[in-house]
């Protein structure tokens, strides 16, 4: 079905937190010019600055930067350990799909800085569980991460009393849960209003009915808020202070430290910085499809438009060659949480968000990417056990 669309960029009405002007322009796109044009980004550099030397030399580390080894990670740590000399703990929560080119520039970069990095890698079978259960509830498998994500590298400042926390770009530069209008602190607000999707960690322990241990889900629970000001926590977006440019930024990473792009299902070679890290990001772009009729390209072409690197025509056009494709990793994600393609489709289509109605009469399929074979296949779930979640779910329906 045609949905309605920005006059600007390439959103389309389904897009979370979206609102159109009376001209048909986006917020999003609307937040972008304030960005542009109303931030005194000197001013904010000085805030930076500030920032930083109130905690420079007090712990044994100046700051922890969690970091996935994607682009927005990596410029964070090359900025703040090239402009301000920091020593950082960089922090890893290991989401389990990260792929062998991501593996590969994490040594490079983290060899090349000069760091010290802590990775965490949760317990695969607790994963599974996590990954079923939130595709079942809110038709996203990836709770496990966003919350891993966010939570993981909070427990490791408090457990090494370093209270000054670094994230990439703010939520402004993609939606509006917040703007660039407001201070974004990276806390538990922010926390609870998107990243876990309305489901805490307590929550997910009560769903599996003591199947789990409590301490199987504390990297996914934010900490205690007098644990974090014990310490005199902030946790912060760089680009909070720093104008946000992810394809500069991505050719500056490739020359300074050797950072190398990657191919992503589905997505326009051209944009080969662009969520590299995960195998399993073909198969979050097509649920998106699913529930909400666009994709990665969407979001692509409408910040080249809104960078005055492509016309909306364009846009458009790319959206109608890539968008729409089934990801060979679907395979893979229906062996790790045991569901059929079928079932797979019924779940993702029962989280649709209107006007949208899917026509999977419609889909066609994508290109396996040149290291698909060698993408993790160990760990299926047993269908026996996929199959007590579906019934658990089906009776608190």
């Amino acid at each position: 079905m045609e949905l309605k669309r920005c006059t600007k960029c390439t959103l389309p009405e389904t897009h979370e937190t979206i609102v159109f002007d009376e001209h048909g322009v986006c917020n999003i796109c609307n937040g972008q010019e304030f960005k542009k044009n109303k931030i005194d980004w000197k001013a904010k550099k000085l805030e930076l600055t500030e920032l930083i030397e109130s905690y420079r030399g007090k712990y044994d580390y100046d700051c922890i930067i969690p970091y996935s080894g994607g682009k927005d990670s990596t410029w964070a740590l090359y900025y703040l350990v090239k402009e301000y000399k920091l020593k950082p703990l960089v922090v890893r929560f290991d989401h389990g799909f990260l792929r062998p080119n991501l593996e590969e520039n994490t040594k490079r970069v983290l060899r090349k800085l000069g760091v010290d990095f802590h990775h965490f890698t949760p317990n695969w079978k607790v994963v599974q569980k996590l990954m079923l259960q939130s595709f079942l509830e809110k038709g996203d498998f990836c709770w496990h991460c966003h919350t891993g994500i966010f939570s993981y590298p909070m427990w490791t400042a408090i457990r090494y009393n370093v209270p000054l926390i670094f994230w990439g770009e703010p939520s402004a530069e993609y939606t509006s849960y917040f703007s660039y209008e407001q201070a974004e602190e990276v806390d538990e607000k922010r926390f609870n209003r998107f990243v876990n999707l309305g489901i805490t960690a307590q929550d997910m322990l009560v769903r599996f009915e003591g199947t789990i241990d409590e301490r199987d889900v504390k990297p996914y629970s934010y900490p205690p808020l007098k644990e974090l000001r014990r310490i005199g926590y902030r946790s912060v977006c760089l680009g909070s202070y720093i104008p946000w440019d992810a394809k500069v930024q991505s050719k500056i990473i490739a020359d300074e430290l050797g950072w190398r792009g990657d191919t992503v299902e589905n997505v326009p070679a051209q944009y080969n910085y662009e969520k590299i890290e995960c195998y399993m990001q073909g198969v979050r772009d097509y649920i998106k499809y699913i529930k909400r009729g666009y994709t990665r390209p969407t979001h692509l072409s409408s910040i080249d438009i809104r960078n005055g690197r492509m016309t909306r025509e364009e846009g458009m056009h790319m959206l109608q060659e890539y968008e729409g494709k089934r990801p060979p990793s679907l395979d893979l994600f229906l062996e790790f949480v045991g569901l059929s393609e079928k079932e797979f489709l019924e779940i993702a289509m029962g989280h649709g968000v209107s006007p949208y109605k899917h026509d999977p009469s419609t889909i066609t399929e994508g290109t396996k990417m040149h290291d698909f074979d060698k993408w993790s296949k160990d760990g299926a779930m047993p269908r026996e056990e996929a199959e007590v979640q579906l019934e658990r779910m089906r009776l608190r329906q």
